[in-house]
């Protein structure tokens, strides 16, 4: 297992790696800060939260996108097939993504693309 931080989270890394695939933690400190837009050609990604909240962004190349909620009080695991654009937003400080990609991180399979791309706002609307 290896441990990496950068501006986005901190993250163990290769947690089981004679399983195949990756599986990995991040800890997002700080609410409120957007990591997307990425997709894969291969890879298949698995998410659940393991504590606080996340806004979920699933977008096609078509721009047609959507919002999905992950919460550690509505517990559930969505998978992120090849093709599809995705990115995340923590929404409470210190909450933990625990996601598994069926083949090992391969920076030649990504393709990333800037917030806002989709004509997405990721904003908290006031209720």
């Amino acid at each position: 297992m290896r441990f990496h931080e950068d501006d986005r989270a901190q993250r163990f890394c290769d947690i089981f790696p004679e399983a195949g695939g990756q599986t990995m933690v991040s800890r997002i400190r700080t609410p409120g800060h957007v990591v997307a837009w990425h997709r894969h050609k291969i890879q298949h990604d698995y998410w659940c939260c393991l504590q606080g909240s996340f806004k979920v962004g699933l977008a096609k190349e078509s721009g047609d996108f959507e919002f999905v909620y992950l919460s550690d009080k509505n517990p559930r695991t969505i998978h992120i097939p090849p093709g599809i654009y995705h990115g995340y937003m923590a929404l409470e400080p210190n909450s933990i993504l625990l996601y598994y990609m069926d083949q090992p991180y391969d920076p030649s399979d990504e393709y990333r693309a800037e917030v806002g791309y989709f004509g997405d706002e990721w904003r908290i609307p006031d209720k």
